[in-house]
């Protein structure tokens, strides 16, 4: 009696929702139609052009940063403004403290990028503090890929474009704006940067820092598991590009999840792990809609795999390559965002040891001001989390005692980033897992640039390119 009454229960339950979701979905697709003509008017254009123009959603909640992922997102718009007329570019920013004038400004001085206004378009997003990192000091790539979700969630609310493209790496927002849009809306990526990749497990499962983290989260099977969320949610997309060779393996490497084990795929043959499965799958999101709406969602890629495709990021090095190499200043410089992954305290580690092991680049008495070499850390700053990045960073240089060498330029235009290069006699990069480096080849330009592991070992291939000094 109990199982005859449950079942109809559940199959009414299940109606229930489906019907919930549909008149959800329904008014949010009515919502962004309207908004498509109000963004229309605004720009200045007919209302009867509606049918003219085709709107693409660029994700990026930091799109004021002035990065190297900002770069490449806007040389990417000035592309479509140049070549394709018929497409207003919408951008999906947490910049909330910065107009569209101010932002456009700020992309010529930092990138000197020229942008025409009367085809762009900010979609302001309130939420942007669900994808801080300070926000999750635990489980922190769970609780940002969920945040993203969030985000997606409020992004699609506003306006729903059609083309989706993430180029800031928050591959979770895939599945959230399959089903927000009825899989409506193909999805594509620029990805820099797994967010998780093999390299990671591997320093988990070898290095004893890395393996204590471990065991506060739950091992490196925390690890596992969001990788193969990451690759449920990267098969939504109709078309991944990425940065690099490097980036491109491991991205190949994740979506055939390569290195997840069987124990993962079991432990998704039961409930509730199942449930995120098939909530993140784009296959079944494909089949509900075709059951759903009748037609196959366009939204969505076929079964095949996806195949990652290289496009280098813009590294305009013309004017750098006019820069004369003779009398450059004893200058090391570093240009990197201020975030946790560039390790600039390695950078600031490396420059006391070559102080220590080579007195003569130190500033005393004796000395010259043209012997003294200096460290010269420049970089964007993109939030309050990274202006306190600095102040660390200031506190290390003081305690290390070299802070009277060490100078900290803060979100400077491209005008003083190249006269900095310039001046330097000597790169200085230390992100791990480099994907790219768009300062690396800002530096091969000159040739200034040296790489290599420990502060020790840095230190050494300073003092070897000291001749450049």
């Amino acid at each position: 009696m109990g199982a005859s009454v449950y079942l109809p229960f559940t199959g009414l339950v299940g109606l229930a929702v489906i019907f919930a979701y549909v008149a959800y979905t329904e008014t949010i697709w009515s919502r962004s139609l309207r908004t498509r003509q109000a963004i229309l008017e605004r720009l200045g254009f007919e209302r009867a052009a509606s049918t003219k123009y085709k709107f693409v959603g660029f994700f990026h909640p930091y799109c004021n940063a002035g990065g190297g992922g900002e770069r490449v997102l806007w040389t990417a718009i000035a592309h479509i403004q140049r070549e394709h007329k018929d497409i207003i570019s919408v951008i999906y920013s947490g910049d909330t403290d910065a107009t569209k004038q101010e932002i456009i400004e700020k992309v010529k001085a930092r990138f000197a990028i020229e942008l025409d206004p009367s085809t762009l378009y900010f979609v302001y997003l309130k939420s942007r503090h669900v994808v801080e990192d300070s926000r999750w000091p635990r489980f922190t790539i769970l609780g940002q890929s969920l945040g993203s979700m969030y985000l997606a969630w409020e992004a699609m609310c506003k306006f729903i474009p059609d083309l989706y493209i993430d180029t800031m790496g928050y591959a979770f927002t895939y599945p959230a704006i399959s089903w927000l849009t009825r899989a409506a809306v193909p999805i594509g990526a620029y990805v820099h940067y797994p967010i998780i990749s093999t390299d990671m497990i591997g320093r988990v499962r070898n290095d004893e820092s890395w393996r204590m983290q471990a065991k506060r989260i739950g091992s490196n099977s925390y690890y596992r598991l969001t990788m193969y969320y990451y690759a449920l949610s990267l098969s939504h997309a109709r078309f991944l590009m990425v940065n690099s060779s490097w980036t491109r393996d491991h991205i190949a490497s994740i979506i055939t999840h390569e290195h997840v084990g069987p124990a993962v795929r079991w432990m998704h043959r039961v409930t509730p792990l199942l449930i995120i499965k098939l909530a993140l799958s784009s296959s079944i999101i494909r089949n509900f809609m075709l059951v759903l709406d009748g037609y196959s969602a366009k939204g969505i890629g076929s079964d095949q795999t996806v195949r990652p495709e290289i496009v280098y990021p813009p590294c305009d090095t013309r004017e750098m390559g006019g820069f004369d190499l003779d009398d450059r200043e004893p200058i090391i410089l570093s240009v990197a965002q201020f975030r946790r992954e560039k390790n600039h305290q390695a950078q600031l580690r490396a420059f006391a040891q070559l102080l220590m092991d080579h007195p003569e680049y130190k500033a005393t008495s004796t000395t010259t001001s043209k012997n003294v070499v200096r460290l010269v850390l420049l970089g964007g700053a993109r939030n309050e989390n990274d202006l306190d990045r600095v102040e660390s960073l200031r506190t290390l240089a003081s305690e290390l005692a070299v802070e009277d060498q060490v100078s900290f330029l803060v979100n400077v235009s491209y005008s003083d980033v190249l006269k900095w290069l310039s001046r330097s006699s000597i790169g200085l990069s230390t992100m791990v897992d480099e994907h790219f480096g768009i300062n690396i080849v800002e530096f091969m330009s000159q040739p200034t640039g040296f790489h290599a592991k420990t502060p020790g070992e840095f230190a050494a291939a300073m003092h070897e390119a000291s001749i450049f000094f």
